[in-house]
């Protein structure tokens, strides 16, 4: 099943992964097959054990292969034309992460498999889902959202094959990240349509601690205080009772529905009696309530810039741009 040859131009290691993409293309290996093991292939062909080992890895992080406890080494996958494997780790799926997603396979190319993950804001789950796939994969993408101490976990794995993807935080800085200023958006954002915030009486920031960035909350207080403009900070908009004269800044799409129902009911006009200012824009936030204001990041164009960074092996940290669209809500 392995055939090596000596002075043909071609890495051992590789001649290895090729013997077994042959025998899986012409049928000789399924999935579930068990392989001859490493001691076996060394011997064999009188090769060191580091060499069939790169070669075990190579498949292994491809998904051809998958080693079981005490028993060997079998065919996990017959997609021989996977080249690289990436595992992509979210906190959770929404309409904007999703764009992501799919940028980021749209611009990776067929031969690079991704398989996607959720850690939920909790940390047993996100230290469990990298500690169980640690040498599974070629690149690891991460977004750590608000966790803390996500580096106790993320250092487990090669430095250089890491990517921190959306937040980013200070024990974090030796990865490539693509990440977005919360702090700076939010003040920038706010400073460009204070004309129309003028018109209001207060601002009122709805905060899920737990899982929306620290940054947010620190570039909404920073606004507020240098331009002297009564505010607060909710942790939920369920029960709230919108005044006139407010305006909400709502980063997640369940409390902005809260927002809008509890503006309906009190027959509060949207636009002109409260304000409302989104996160993450959408296509649903372009139609409903005659159109919503955002402030968001690009997200297609992150998930093209993250592909770009794997694909040439860039180590580098980069600012995803943002800006803010103004629509009947403000």
């Amino acid at each position: 099943m392995i055939t090596i040859k000596s002075n043909i131009g071609k890495p051992k290691y590789r001649q290895i992964v090729n013997s077994i993409e042959d025998a899986i293309a012409d049928g000789r290996l399924k999935k579930g097959d068990q392989i001859p093991s490493i001691n076996n292939i060394k011997d064999e062909h009188a090769l060191s054990r580091d060499t069939v080992l790169m070669a075990f890895n190579e498949l292994k992080n491809r998904g051809i292969i998958q080693s079981v406890v005490g028993k060997g080494y079998f065919i996990s996958s017959e997609d021989i034309q996977v080249e690289q494997k990436i595992f992509l780790l979210f906190d959770e799926l929404n309409a904007f992460k999703e764009d992501l997603y799919n940028s980021l396979l749209d611009h990776l190319g067929d031969t690079i498999h991704v398989d996607i993950f959720f850690h939920h804001f909790n940390m047993d789950i996100f230290s469990k889902l990298i500690h169980d796939n640690i040498g599974a994969y070629n690149y690891y993408v991460i977004m750590p959202a608000n966790l803390s101490g996500t580096n106790a976990v993320i250092k487990n794995l090669p430095s250089d094959r890491v990517y921190i993807l959306d937040q980013i935080h200070d024990d974090l800085s030796e990865y490539a990240a693509i990440y977005q200023n919360f702090e700076d958006a939010i003040f920038d954002n706010l400073t460009k349509v204070k004309h129309l915030i003028d018109k209001y009486e207060k601002l009122v920031l709805i905060f899920p601690e737990d899982k929306q960035p620290t940054g947010m909350l620190n570039g909404f207080q920073r606004y507020c205080n240098t331009h002297q403009l009564p505010h607060d900070v909710l942790n939920t908009a369920k029960s709230i009772a919108p005044q006139e004269g407010e305006v909400y800044i709502v980063p997640d799409d369940k409390n902005l529905l809260y927002v809008i129902k509890s503006l309906n009911s009190k027959k509060l006009s949207l636009g002109k009696d409260v304000g409302v200012i989104s996160y993450n824009d959408s296509l649903l936030k372009e139609i409903v309530q005659g159109g919503i204001t955002t402030i968001s990041t690009d997200f297609n164009f992150m998930g093209k810039r993250l592909a770009q960074m794997i694909l040439e092996k860039e180590h580098v940290r980069i600012e995803n741009p943002n800006k803010i669209m103004v629509r009947n809500s403000l």
